[in-house]
């Protein structure tokens, strides 16, 4: 009986430092396998379809926007990425009369589509990763295609979530939860991503950050020489760990040149305030934003997908993935230790 008690002692201690080991190596696997999912082909399979003239320019609440949204659901199907808890399927409806209520464009119903990868051991904890998936439809007669505005965003959610979701079929799977939010109306006010923040599907304060990708398939004048390059806009408003996490993710795993340029506060851009993590940051939430800057062909017939440069684009939606893993997976939540302003 002792050596059976002795053998059952020890095979305990085995098997328990065993689990111990297995979840270590859970928790400090690389996300650099999956940061190579990202690719320029499957970007650029997508982009032909989002940014196709069959869309009409996904003006919001048009048949063509709706046109697009069916593609963005019937790829998350694909992959077998489901809609979030709570919901009763992908779409968050929004009224025509939110819609039309700042100003009267005589918008017509729209939606957000949304996504969701439950998180393992933090799930009511959720990272949100959105991009607008509505453009400005028809310009005197002509298609404006919004390949870069925001077509060049809105595959690049598709890809980063199918890269977590490859992740998690090899138990890799996040530990915080991901919304994965295509949202709308953002060309005539933010509309999409406020309605989410006025009617949110997980409490705001349980959202730990907000990355959102607007424009990120080109690049402008000020980088003609090499477009191995993003510009990060808010990172360190609301939180010295989100800045911090950024420049982590590039330095391991992306090598592009960050430009803070119109990070600076002064900026009379005010990028800052003109997307869709704006709506996130306002309510203290920090958030970050992915741009490549504007060029000669933004909000124009000619921003077409012959223009984009995919390998660009792979990159920068890699750098985006590698700033949600670490964010989905690290122990703590990013601190607020600023005032953003």
């Amino acid at each position: 009986m002792f050596y059976i008690k002795k053998f059952l002692c020890l095979f305990l201690i085995a098997s328990t430092i065993s689990c111990t080991s297995q979840k270590a190596n859970i928790t400090d696997v690389s996300p650099a396998k999956y940061v190579a999912t990202i690719t320029p082909k499957d970007l650029m399979q997508h982009l032909y379809v989002i940014a196709s003239d069959g869309m009409e320019g996904r003006q919001t609440g048009s048949t063509g926007q709706k046109k697009a949204g069916d593609y963005l659901i019937n790829q998350y199907k694909a992959n077998k990425i489901d809609f979030p808890k709570g919901a009763k399927d992908y779409y968050q409806r929004i009224p025509s009369t939110f819609l039309n209520a700042k100003r009267n464009d005589n918008l017509l119903d729209s939606e957000n589509i949304w996504a969701y990868i439950e998180g393992s051991e933090k799930p009511n904890e959720a990272i949100v990763i959105s991009a607008h998936y509505d453009h400005i439809g028809l310009k005197n007669g002509e298609i404006c295609n919004g390949a870069d505005d925001d077509g060049s965003g809105t595959v690049a959610l598709l890809e980063i979530a199918q890269a977590f979701e490859i992740a998690k079929k090899e138990g890799h799977g996040p530990k915080r939860s991901i919304l994965f939010l295509h949202v709308t109306g953002e060309e005539h006010g933010l509309l999409g991503s406020s309605f989410y923040s006025e009617n949110p599907l997980f409490p705001l304060a349980n959202t730990i950050t907000d990355i959102n990708i607007d424009m990120i398939g080109r690049h402008d004048e000020s980088h003609n020489d090499s477009s191995n390059y993003v510009y990060l806009i808010g990172s360190d408003y609301l939180s010295t760990d989100l800045y911090n996490i950024c420049e982590d993710a590039n330095k391991n795993f992306v090598h592009l040149a960050i430009d803070y340029k119109y990070n600076d506060r002064t900026d009379p851009n005010r990028f800052y305030y003109r997307s869709d993590h704006y709506n996130f940051a306002k309510n203290g939430i920090p958030s970050v934003f992915f741009f490549n800057g504007v060029h000669a062909d933004y909000h124009k017939p000619t921003d077409t997908v012959e223009k984009i440069e995919f390998d660009a684009l792979a990159k920068r939606a890699q750098l985006a993935f590698a700033v949600a893993w670490e964010l989905a997976n690290r122990e703590n939540r990013p601190v607020v230790d600023k005032s953003g302003n």
